[in-house]
């Protein structure tokens, strides 16, 4: 793997960079790239990135301890000069700059699909990854749930890596003879350059509805941080000419971002106007089928995904695989061999007749998408479980408790990683959207033997509260415990703990059927 086991002169990576001063040695041997000076070893380059909580340049003294040879700065610096040192303008995007060239520029030896947008980027994602396994190539992907690769799966922490790691990561799906790459681009890292110079050729956009505010201010921001993965990443490096575009018309930024885009576009949606568009959608609890029409021809689906909501996702993957030339029966066979995405509107099996699932939407459009989807095509009454996280945008709270007393019958309100807030706090902003439509509060003993009229119970426990939104449930109800999904914690104050609401609910629906059948 080069960078690895040769090392590469410091001259070659500061030609991808422009260095503002420079004191030490061009021909120094880099052997490794850091950015966090507690893993820096002999012979490493120390680049020194303004973090959230702290500055990378008040650790360049420890990075040259631990055997830093070259440090990359934004700042002057004043230290000792016993090392190289180049002062830059952007030391983020340094870092993707010199990590790209140290690790060969992998992105070219790959088919990169970018995958952007508010909601729908891990269930296309995986839509992409099924078409392409279908067509027998070898894929890598890397999003929200985790990295995967090789018949491999690997924890991911962030959805789009720092872009060192990123590089590090494309490099070893290239030397284990991956072929194509769909990687889930958040705003974040579009932000942060983690993806400067990854070199794509499709760009997905999905949709664009409120989310990360509390790191982006308002919506304008936010959207001029993701429109950035079509009209900046696309059509430039070695791929300017065969780059293409896939955006959903039917969301308003997506058709202002089909009149900004330098590349070919296809578009999505349900209207005539797209290029890929869905008729004659059949939703039932159990999954949805339809027509999906293209240039290159029509075909029927079916797949096991519930929700109008997973059409535009389907329509997007084929996007996809049309610019990339797959023909339209392996599209078919990839969307029908895709039996579900883990924590989206995943369904917990019972005995006892109700509908149960668990869903990751924590935006207010996401939790609006599966709570209408659920309630056209549920039988009984709604029973919503769900909490917003700490230190996140508090303006969401009363939208998304509004959403979630307009659509259920009884709302179970708890904690959702918290974090450093009070989640007394956290629910007082929620019920204020909750009561203004959902007038009658529940006390926990009231739901003991299920519940009559609408309403809305605060438990803060969220244990807890998956056992009372069960527990009050009848035979024909559906119960969506949402914001969670496939996460497997709870993020209380500065402490992580296992937590997973796929294990809690069948915990309490295994004890309701022991229950049951003793009666």
């Amino acid at each position: 793997m080069r960078g690895k086991d040769n090392g590469v002169k410091l001259s070659l990576l500061l030609g991808a960079v422009a260095v503002k001063h420079f004191v030490g040695l061009e021909d120094q041997i880099i052997d490794s790239i850091h950015y966090d000076s507690r893993t820096v070893t002999p012979g490493g380059l120390f680049v020194a990135i303004q973090g959230h909580r702290c500055d990378g340049y008040v650790y360049i003294e420890e990075a040259i301890e631990k055997g830093a040879v070259a440090v990359l700065t934004e700042k002057q610096w004043s230290g000792p000069p016993l090392i190289s040192v180049a002062q830059v303008e952007d030391a983020r995007l340094a870092l993707a700059a010199v990590s790209s060239a140290f690790y060969g520029n992998p992105s070219r030896e790959l088919c990169m699909i970018g995958i952007t947008g508010t909601n729908g980027k891990t269930t296309t994602a995986y839509f992409v990854e099924s078409i392409l396994n279908a067509a027998g190539f070898k894929v890598g992907v890397i999003g929200t749930i985790n990295y995967r690769f090789g018949g491999q799966s690997f924890t991911n922490p962030v959805t789009t890596p720092e872009s060192l790691d990123l590089m590090r990561l494309l490099r070893k799906m290239v030397d284990r003879e991956t072929t194509h790459v769909v990687l889930e681009v958040s705003s974040h890292a579009l932000d942060l350059h983690r993806v400067a110079f990854c070199e794509f050729d499709v760009g997905v956009f999905t949709n664009l509805s409120r989310e990360h505010l509390d790191y982006h201010g308002d919506m304008e921001t936010y959207w001029q941080c993701k429109r950035k993965l079509c009209v900046g990443r696309l059509g430039v490096g070695s791929k300017r000419r065969r780059a293409a575009a896939v955006t959903n018309w039917d969301d308003p930024r997506g058709k202002e971002l089909y009149t900004q885009v330098s590349v070919p576009c296809l578009r999505t949606g349900l209207s005539d106007e797209s290029e890929i568009r869905a008729q004659d959608i059949n939703l039932t609890i159990e999954g949805t089928s339809g027509k999906v029409q293209t240039p290159e021809g029509d075909f029927d689906f079916t797949s096991s995904l519930v929700g109008n909501h997973n059409v535009y996702n389907i329509l997007s993957a084929t996007g996809v695989a049309i610019t990339l030339g797959i023909p339209l029966e392996t599209i078919q066979k990839g969307i029908k061999d895709l039996q579900g995405v883990p924590g989206r509107l995943e369904c917990v099996a019972n005995n006892l007749g109700l509908s149960v699932f668990i869903d990751y939407a924590h935006t207010p459009d996401a939790l609006e998408n599966v709570l209408t989807v659920l309630k056209r095509l549920t039988s009984g009454r709604m029973i919503t479980i769900f909490g917003c996280g700490g230190d996140r945008d508090r303006n969401k709270r009363p939208m998304m408790g509004a959403t979630a007393g307009r659509l259920s019958d009884l709302v179970v309100l708890t904690s959702d990683n918290p974090r450093t807030e009070s989640p007394e706090a956290i629910l007082a902003g929620i019920v204020e959207g909750t009561a203004a439509v959902q007038s009658h509060q529940y006390e926990s003993h009231e739901l003991a033997k299920g519940f009559e009229t609408g309403g809305y119970l605060v438990e803060p426990d969220r244990r807890k509260a998956i056992a009372l939104g069960l527990g009050a449930a009848s035979p024909g109800d559906t119960v969506i415990i949402a914001g969670k999904g496939h996460e497997t914690y709870q993020i209380i104050g500065e402490t992580t703990i296992p937590f997973d609401d796929r294990v809690e609910a069948e915990k309490v629906l295994r004890d309701l059927s022991t229950v049951s059948s003793r009666q």
